[in-house]
């Protein structure tokens, strides 16, 4: 999202004008996912403290955001895209091995993919709640997401004969709120396990509601 000024155009130390903008914006992305998904969170977080982890100046944070929740907005849609991404990278490798197999395979992915790094943890399940209506939209909306990526999974496992007809967007939404409740309860550390215990426990769960045995 564009912030209020346009920076200064030519050349700088041998890159142009777009380029230290894309540095600037990452340095603010990386100062705010250190900050917003460790102690402090996205509520204890000043812009001035932001601006020092990036080592920038408050003018140079609005000339890339309109503020704090719009660094917070684009986070979350960042750590979401990194946990797609690392699905869709095996998705490949395990499209034509039996759904006992797949499931557990796509699932591990996932949850690495989401909270591998802790800090995009905290920011998808923990600081993204509550923040604004806006929020909460961007936070649902990637949500119905996830349960359209799962129905898909599920209605594509009937065709193939494994799963018996149903309507697997009610089973995909229980499983996704299951994940998010989950991992926030790991994330604020009042459930202790390692990510493969969390794995295994949500593969578990979908293993028993569909009945699949390896």
């Amino acid at each position: 999202m564009a912030g209020r000024s346009t920076p200064a155009e030519g050349r700088y130390g041998g890159k142009d004008a777009a380029q230290r903008q894309a540095e600037r914006r990452a340095r603010f992305l990386e100062a705010g996912l250190e900050l917003f998904g460790g102690e402090l969170g996205y509520r204890g977080t000043r812009l001035a403290a932001l601006c020092k982890e990036a080592g920038l100046s408050s003018r140079q944070f609005y000339e890339e955001f309109h503020s704090l929740e719009d660094l917070l907005a684009e986070l979350h849609l960042m750590v979401n895209d990194v946990a797609q991404q690392a699905v869709n990278e095996i998705l490949p490798e395990v499209r034509d091995l039996p759904l006992a197999e797949r499931i557990p395979r796509l699932l591990h992915a996932y949850v690495k993919g989401a909270a591998a790094d802790r800090r995009h943890a905290r920011i998808a399940y923990v600081e993204i709640i509550g923040v604004s209506p806006r929020m909460d939209l961007q936070r649902l909306e990637r949500r119905a997401g996830w349960i359209d990526f799962l129905r898909t999974m599920g209605d594509d496992a009937v065709q193939r004969g494994e799963l018996p007809p149903g309507d697997h967007r009610i089973a995909a939404a229980a499983f996704i709120g299951a994940v998010n409740g989950l991992m926030h309860d790991w994330v604020i550390g009042w459930v202790d396990a390692s990510l493969e215990e969390i794995a295994d426990e949500l593969l578990q769960f979908l293993l028993g509601r569909y009945r699949i045995t390896s």
